[in-house]
């Protein structure tokens, strides 16, 4: 069924350069480019749609409020992952269901766009992530947040290890640190370091499909540096993750209530978690009322950009006609290899590096059903499937239990997750054979029954940034060499973080770095 979507008033841009009817033209000389003067407003191009370029869109616009800031977006709609839709009333995530609270960027920018009333929290019940194992899903233990055991007694107690893989993940403060990682920009994959730390056993049965149902990679080239620097610090300084826990600083400001919260969470921290009332699409929303009306351009491809001494030049296509347009900043919030073709005439280095980082895509198909058509108690916000398990699944999700009140009584919202660097090829099946995967995979795990009331599938693709080992590095050379070319900044999920409150913050800090060139 096709998703409703919101729509956004938008007018095109006029354009400075209008190409020759036969064809491209070549790009413009020197003295064809207008020289920055103080009569003229400066001119900044934000390529890419997702919400790094809209908040980047909007900083910049705040901070140059006399600037003419221009968005574009290929695709039909902006907000990228962020994708609620309206059904019967009904309020569903295609996409994105939450972010967190623990970085600042997406509460500050709520704050900012006066939206903040609109935040609410996940549910204060069932706050906990399941793992698939077998038939079963079973609770994860209480207190293990991705790789740190908070809680003895639940890892004694869960019934997803052995008492083998217990023991060996309770021996971890005995596990001695090689002397290797002292080196500076030192980095190793997940499942290295998480199987030497905490055995082969616990990394196949927690902490992989926990760091699957965030990053969809495979943790034996995910970056422990790029995702994880916390456990890596934790082994330089302590030792040992445990030890660590034992002997380290408490969180500025950690209340007893909070601690207590952080030791009981399962899985992930699902109390620092929080969207909005209309969805995480109302950020979106707020963020293009925000912009002036002819700031965002959707349908509107880039395809080459150049550089002279007059500043940027950057061929549109829009409507299958090409026009050329003159800007004093780009920022580039796109995907890094399509930033990469883009910057290839300018910077081959650049573009080559652009270029290492890969992606992954991956499929989300949402159900509403009956609440009497699922046999399980739905307690817990979801779960994750191991990649021994075998299983066609990612993950699923209980969005209904998460965020209750976006349905009517009676009714549930379960989402699968399927695909990512482990499956690729799933994400290409049609929309019927998704559905009846995922039917047949909950219907296993959940005791699904009977013909869902409403289904849609949604395919992200090379929509998620593979940050492999090396990831710190290569991201440091590729900043590096960014700041050798004035006016220009990239944003995105593919550098510094993936959740929402860090591609906010990457695309405010590309917005501030250009506009304070131009300033």
């Amino acid at each position: 069924m096709t998703a409703q979507r919101r729509r956004w008033p938008w007018a095109a841009a006029a354009p400075l350069h209008c190409a020759d009817p036969a064809g491209p033209r070549p790009a413009p000389s020197v003295n064809d480019s207008p020289a920055p003067n103080a009569s003229r407003p400066r001119r900044i191009a934000v390529i890419g749609g997702g919400v790094s370029g809209l908040a980047a869109a909007h900083r910049a616009q705040t901070l140059l409020p006399e600037a003419e800031v221009r968005l574009y977006e290929r695709g039909p709609r902006v907000g990228g992952a962020l994708d609620s839709t309206r059904h019967d009333g009904w309020l569903l995530e295609r996409g994105a269901d939450s972010f967190t609270t623990k970085l600042a960027g997406a509460i500050d920018l709520c704050r900012e766009l006066g939206i903040a009333d609109q935040i609410v929290e996940t549910n204060s019940q069932h706050r906990r992530a399941l793992i698939a194992s077998g038939p079963r899903l079973l609770p994860t233990p209480a207190g293990f947040v991705l790789m740190r055991a908070n809680k003895i007694g639940s890892v004694l107690s869960t019934r997803l290890l052995s008492w083998r893989g217990k023991l060996r993940l309770l021996a971890e403060p005995f596990i001695a640190a090689p002397p290797e990682v002292q080196q500076p920009g030192y980095d190793e994959s997940v499942a290295s370091f998480a199987t030497r730390r905490l055995g082969r056993e616990a990394f196949e049965r927690l902490v992989q499909p926990l760091l699957a149902g965030i990053y969809v990679a495979d943790a034996t080239q995910l970056s422990l540096a790029g995702t994880m620097p916390e456990f890596l610090e934790a082994e330089r300084t302590y030792g040992s993750l445990t030890r660590a826990l034992w002997r380290g600083p408490r969180p500025a400001g950690a209340t007893a209530e909070r601690q207590a919260a952080e030791n009981n969470s399962s899985g992930a921290r699902y109390s620092v978690f929080v969207s909005l009332r209309s969805g995480v699409s109302g950020l979106v929303g707020a963020l293009v009322d925000a912009l002036p009306a002819n700031c965002v351009h959707r349908g509107v491809e880039v395809a080459r950009v150049d550089r002279d001494s007059g500043g940027w030049r950057l061929r549109l296509i829009e409507n299958g006609q090409p026009r050329d347009e003159a800007f004093d900043a780009i920022i580039l919030a796109a995907q890094a290899p399509l930033a990469g073709r883009l910057l290839a005439g300018v910077d081959a280095e650049l573009a080559g590096q652009l270029a290492k980082i890969r992606y992954a895509s991956s499929a989300v198909i949402g159900l509403v059903c009956r609440r009497e058509d699922v046999g399980h108690d739905l307690d817990g916000f979801g779960f994750v499937v191991p990649a021994v398990e075998n299983r066609d699944l990612v993950a699923g999700s209980f969005a209904s239990v998460k965020y209750p009140g976006r349905l009517p009584d009676g009714l549930v919202h379960l989402r699968a997750f399927a695909g990512g660097a482990l499956r690729p090829e799933l994400v290409d099946r049609g929309d019927d054979e998704l559905v009846a995967l995922a039917r047949r995979e909950l219907g296993e795990l959940i005791g699904l029954r009977g013909e869902p009331l409403w289904s849609d599938v949604a395919r992200w693709r090379e929509s998620m940034p593979q940050y492999d080992v090396g990831h710190v590095t290569l991201v440091d050379d590729i900043l590096a060499r960014v700041a050798t070319h004035p006016g220009l900044a990239v944003a995105g999920n593919a550098y510094r973080g993936v959740g929402i409150p860090q591609c906010i913050a990457s695309g405010r800090g590309a917005a501030e770095a250009v506009v304070g060139q131009l300033a």
